[in-house]
């Protein structure tokens, strides 16, 4: 699934198509829809796109339309109309076409007028680790039993993490991924908010990790390259060249460094 690191890349492509109108909106599958959006997108134009969280939001005359990529959607761009597998939704512009693929289908849209934040799905989503307080952040985890990396993907405590950046967070702040919510330490709170916000900003700077299918407008990102522990099971730490271990921890696969994250 796309993270806050891959939304900010697809963000950064979309703006660049700013000033377009939605001249005509073909759909392929409705239930990706939570509303009717065809007709009141119709000449709406783009002013810009941003993110909160993994969602990317489409500021546009009206309206915000907000998009989730969930599992495997991605947008690309062209001059051209060419109609592909797994093209669900194809937004005709001023200029060429932008279309919405995804394998998996899972991808959602919301249309909405007013206040967008303060409405479901966004008033459900805390704030990115940019954003949120160390004092709202430890509130939340020090009375949960439940493992920190369960924590760090649940999207209400902190938004942007998924199962990726969790592992390497969780790394570099020495923690293991199955310790319990309160047993963190306000300091260990504090570092991991830290490393949260440095792994994200590099993430972001290289265009996010392409592991699987993520891609931005047909481009990779390269963040992979310097992952300490996801995907390195049985591989040498990096740091102490200790076996990477991994763990099931409700229902995701956690990799870990068992000599640094004590």
């Amino acid at each position: 699934m796309p993270e806050l690191p891959e939304v900010r890349t697809v963000v950064q492509f979309l703006n660049t198509l700013t000033g377009n109108r939605f001249l005509k909106i073909e759909t392929h599958l409705e239930s990706m829809f939570s509303n009717t959006l065809t007709k009141q997108l119709e000449n709406q134009t783009i002013v810009s796109v941003s993110s909160h969280g993994k969602y990317i939001i489409f500021h546009l005359t009206d309206y915000d339309l907000i998009s989730h990529l969930r599992m495997e959607g991605k947008y690309y761009y062209k001059d051209s109309y060419e109609l592909t597998k797994h093209d669900h939704v194809v937004f005709t512009l001023d200029k060429g076409y932008l279309y919405y693929n995804d394998t998996r289908k899972f991808g959602t849209f919301d249309l909405r007028q007013g206040d967008t934040y303060s409405v479901p799905p966004l008033s459900r989503i805390a704030k990115e680790p940019f954003d949120i307080t160390l004092d709202a952040f430890y509130h939340k985890i020090k009375k949960s039993r439940r493992a920190i990396k369960t924590l760090l993907l649940d999207q209400t405590i902190i938004s942007g993490i998924g199962n990726i950046y969790a592992d390497e967070i969780l790394f570099l702040s020495k923690i293991k991924p199955m310790k319990q919510g309160n047993k963190i330490t306000k300091k260990q709170a504090k570092t991991l908010i830290h490393q949260s916000i440095n792994v994200l900003n590099d993430a972001i700077k290289l265009g996010g990790t392409t592991i699987h299918t993520f891609s931005s407008n047909d481009t990779v990102g390269w963040f992979q390259l310097k992952l300490y522990v996801h995907l390195r099971y049985n591989k040498p730490c990096k740091v102490c060249k200790t076996l990477i271990k991994k763990e099931k921890i409700n229902g995701r696969t956690s990799y870990y460094c068992e000599h640094c994250q004590q």
